[in-house]
């Protein structure tokens, strides 16, 4: 295993939620990384939406113009 799915699987519930708080920002991180990508190739916020499972509403308010 990685240390930071050893450090999820912690018994230990501190260790456990920073790791899960590390999970998060690093998905974030790859979600606006691939957005910008697929933007960048002509993707519309519809199909990046339907790719991601969310409301294109909610892909635009999140990763729109001046974000």
């Amino acid at each position: 295993m990685t240390p930071l799915v050893d450090t999820a699987a912690s018994d230990d519930p501190a260790e456990g939620l920073r790791a899960v708080v590390a999970l998060r920002k690093l998905a974030d991180r790859l979600e606006a990384i691939q957005v910008e990508n697929a933007r960048r190739l002509g993707w519309s916020w519809q199909e990046i939406a339907d790719v991601l499972g969310v409301s294109r509403q909610a892909m635009h308010k999140k990763h729109g113009p001046g974000r």
